[in-house]
């Protein structure tokens, strides 16, 4: 059935009305940790530009210029094009099992040339603008019945099955966290979380024979860490090393000798948190951490203005996107979970990671300046 859609009256904005409306502290925050994220990939290179830190520069300049586009887009573009958004990146997920391009064991690209992306970051943007246009149309009273809650779990599941396919742990974890934090956000019941929760536990035996042989050891690893300490505990060895060896102050900028000594893996990646708090210590670290944590309330405060379910869940979900990678990769790099290779968003190196967060955080400023919009549905019928 054809869904129509109309919102309440409001002022149309001009470009000037929605620059003034948008939410320039932050982005300043923002435009912050990617210059920490610089100037780490400076220090990581040895004091050059080249090859990470200027391409980190470039490429959240590009990211900018996309997050301007989305935040003052038409919120109503969005909502129209989340489901078919959606399937699309669910198509090209289904394509990398087939033409995907194989690194480091794992097949989850999608290239031609010189260019490559993943899939599953543009899903993860499509999951969270899919889940919410769901939620915007089904009636309260609904919300706490089991037969609506078949779709979001087909939307959550069949990506995250996807990305275990490739196989990409990291990801999944991601897809099943923003999925059941939207989930939970739209009020569904605390007894599904629970009934989830006890299935897992069930069928955590049966999971564990599924596991590639790398990802047990991973698991091994992060219990005991020194049962292989030149091989899968390496990793996570050097780096509690690297973080107690800087202390309260920092070994200083450039100073660190696990990373300069490339005693420590991945240092431009996955483990550029563990450089960082080397060489700015305790007080770096935490001074970073602050500004993730000031960014979430900000997004937190944008997300509570919203007049539309579709609005407030878009915010939202962005925001469990940006936690979710916050702590998975602090806790990563700390020794609290196994490695699963999840990058510190603006902060680590990765082109298709970032410019990835930066859209992510360009709907979270375009729901702000689209915050007293809100529709009605002019039919009756389907949910989709």
């Amino acid at each position: 059935m054809k869904m129509l859609f109309a919102e309440t009256p409001a002022p149309k904005l001009n470009l000037t009305k929605k620059l003034l409306l948008l939410n320039w502290p932050f982005l300043l925050l923002v435009t912050a940790i990617a210059l920490v994220g610089a100037g780490a990939l400076y220090s990581v290179a040895g004091g050059a530009l080249d090859p990470w830190a200027s391409r980190h520069v470039v490429r959240f300049c590009f990211g900018l210029a996309l997050l301007f586009a989305v935040a003052f887009s038409d919120i109503r573009w969005w909502l129209r094009g989340a489901y078919p958004l959606y399937l699309v990146a669910l198509f090209l997920m289904l394509l990398v099992p087939l033409i995907g391009v194989e690194s480091g064991g794992a097949r989850r690209w999608l290239g031609y040339g010189e260019f490559s992306f993943q899939p599953s970051e543009m899903m993860k943007i499509a999951l969270v603008l899919a889940l919410a246009r769901y939620y915007q149309w089904l009636p309260p009273e609904k919300i706490w019945r089991p037969d609506a809650l078949v779709p979001p779990v087909l939307m959550i599941g069949l990506p995250l099955l996807l990305a275990l396919a490739q196989p990409d742990l990291g990801t999944a974890m991601l897809f099943a966290v923003i999925g059941g934090g939207l989930l939970f956000l739209a009020g569904v019941s605390w007894f599904y979380f629970g009934a989830v929760i006890v299935g897992v536990v069930v069928a955590l035996p049966h999971a564990w024979e599924k596991l590639h042989d790398y990802q047990r050891e991973r698991v091994l690893t992060f219990i005991d860490p020194e049962r292989d300490p030149l091989g899968s505990g390496y990793h996570i060895l050097q780096s509690k090393i690297a973080i107690g060896s800087g202390g309260f102050a920092g070994k200083g900028f450039m100073q660190g000798t696990q990373a300069q000594l490339n005693f420590l893996p991945e240092k431009h990646t996955d483990f550029i948190f563990t450089m960082f708090a080397e060489e700015m210590g305790f007080i770096g670290a935490v001074a970073l951490l602050a500004l993730y944590l000031l960014t979430l309330v900000f997004i937190t405060y944008m997300a509570l203005r919203c007049r539309s379910t579709f609005a407030r869940l878009v915010a939202a979900g962005m925001g469990l996107c940006l936690f979710t990678y916050v702590f998975i990769n602090v806790a990563m790099v700390t020794g609290l979970v196994p490695v699963v290779g999840v990058p510190l968003p603006l902060v680590s190196y990765g082109g298709t990671s970032m410019l990835t967060m930066i859209v992510g955080l360009g709907f979270v400023l375009n729901a702000h300046v689209n915050r007293r919009v809100t529709f009605r549905r002019e039919e009756a019928g389907t949910l989709w």
